[in-house]
């Protein structure tokens, strides 16, 4: 293996005495941007694996203080390239923002030859190099008009198998009380985008999509104006807070103020705005992928917060949406997810009655759902996820049979931390589940990462990738394979 360096100056690596949970061990930032060829392989890659696995997460350049929130740290994305049964090379790199902008932190995938760093409710997608180097913000190939001013993307769209456009819903607090339903074509224009009015300004991490509806996660977290205004100069603030009031939830800011937010974004002050909010009504809206905004259907559920969805679709007078749901967030505890254990939940939305079942699928804490993909939209049977422990990854992948009810586990090892992990299919595959798993898994005893490969249909290992750094505690990771 031949090993790099690319030292940025950043003082985020040292981590001594920090007193955020999220700043140390496995979540403590990495302050090196290394590149290492010729990698050591355990086992045996497939020989069909020709690509890149990619996974974005937050790795703070500067300390953050004491009030830092773990989905606010500047984004580094971890890359191994993967051909012919060999690992060719491992890098990560910082993506670096204009002035106005905060580094996207939370997604990165392929779309219409582009590789894309994601953020929502903030700044656009930026835009990577094959060897992720920033190139810069994507504006949609010119048509980024219709995703209003510069409240920014989604973390969470979701690709139709069948069209290859990429469908996303998009929120910021600068848009009021609307959200953005836009479908991106494969060559990466905005084809069609429509304002879908909600309760009031709510975080919308996620959506689900169905062959024939955009599903839309109305839930009681939402803008907080106090939490947003907590660095305000005192006699200030009821002003401030008095005029943020009468806008936030109800109508779209003003461009100027627009502007103005966007100028200030770069120093994010690393507090997420958003709080548990006991008066918001919790709603499911269904919402046809062609049809006017108006014309969505709410189904009311119990309060609950869902930061992702497994999958959606059609059956007949219903849609049928699997979740992970979380029994609230951020009430009691502010700087990361951890209000009790998040499940595996079905919610059936029955469009004749207008109502809403939910039952439960699995009651292990759990997160990181993910399926096969080219199933997005259509009946899935298996589903995948990571076993969750007192807020943080445990060293546990869950393999969900929906047909059965039964769920299987698989131990990584003493020591090991999982993050997420998605499903590569076989080329020629005939079943949903003949695949392959890939996420980055850090062993505490070494003090490194590795990328491990299993089996999905029997979680058995098939290869390990060692990686020459650690991995911090992140987000989302997706394959991206060369065409071609």
């Amino acid at each position: 293996m031949t090993l790099t360096s690319h030292p940025t100056g950043n003082p985020a690596g040292s981590t001594t005495g920090a007193t955020s949970r999220y700043l140390r061990d496995n979540f403590a930032p990495v302050a090196e941007e290394l590149t290492a060829t010729d990698l050591t392989v355990t086992g045996q890659l497939p020989d069909h694996l020709d690509g890149r696995y990619l996974r974005i997460g937050p790795n703070p350049a500067h300390d953050p203080g004491e009030r830092y929130h773990w989905f606010m740290g500047e984004g580094m994305v971890h890359g191994v390239r993967l051909r012919d049964g060999k690992a060719e090379w491992y890098r990560n790199r910082w993506v670096r923002p204009a002035a106005s902008d905060f580094a996207a932190n939370t997604n990165v995938l392929e779309h219409a030859g582009r590789t894309l760093a994601l953020v929502e409710a903030g700044s656009p997608p930026y835009e990577l190099t094959h060897d992720l180097e920033t190139v810069g913000p994507f504006d949609f190939c010119g048509t980024r008009s219709p995703l209003p001013g510069r409240a920014g993307f989604t973390a969470h769209p979701h690709e139709d198998p069948a069209t290859g456009e990429l469908h996303a819903l998009s929120y910021s607090w600068l848009r009021g009380n609307r959200v953005d339903y836009s479908v991106i074509d494969t060559a990466g224009r905005v084809r069609r985008s429509v304002q879908v009015q909600v309760h009031g300004s709510p975080m919308m991490h996620d959506f689900a999509l169905s062959e024939k509806h955009a599903v839309v996660l109305d839930l009681p977290v939402t803008f907080d104006v106090t939490m947003a205004t907590a660095d305000v100069p005192r006699p200030a603030r009821p002003l401030v807070r008095g005029l943020l009031n009468r806008i936030i939830g109800r109508n779209p800011v003003p461009e100027p103020m627009i502007a103005f937010a966007a100028r200030g974004s770069a120093d994010p002050g690393y507090v997420l705005p958003y709080r548990w909010n006991r008066d918001y009504p919790a709603r499911i809206g269904v919402l046809g992928r062609e049809a006017a905004a108006g014309s969505i259907r709410w189904f009311e559920i119990d309060p609950c917060y869902v930061f992702h969805t497994l999958n959606a679709y059609d059956d007949g007078d219903t849609v049928v949406v699997d979740v992970v749901k979380h029994p609230r967030m951020f009430d009691t505890v502010m700087d990361g997810p951890d209000e009790g254990p998040a499940v595996l939940t079905r919610y059936t939305l029955d469009l004749a009655t207008g109502r809403a079942s939910e039952t439960g699928v699995d009651q292990r804490s759990q997160e990181f759902p993910r399926h096969d993909e080219r199933l997005t939209g259509r009946r899935h049977r298996y589903g995948w996820a990571v076993g969750f422990e007192g807020g943080t990854t445990g060293d546990t992948v869950l393999r969900h049979d929906l047909d059965t009810g039964r769920t299987e586990a698989r131990r990584l090892g003493p020591g090991t931390e999982a993050s997420e992990f998605c499903f590569v299919p076989h080329p020629d595959a005939t079943a949903e589940d003949d695949g392959v798993l890939m996420g980055y898994v850090f062993d505490r005893e070494s003090g490194l990462s590795h990328l491990r490969v299993l089996d999905a249909a029997s979680l058995e290992d098939v290869a390990a990738v060692h990686l020459p750094g650690r991995v911090p505690a992140g987000f989302h990771g997706n394959w991206a394979p060369i065409d071609g």
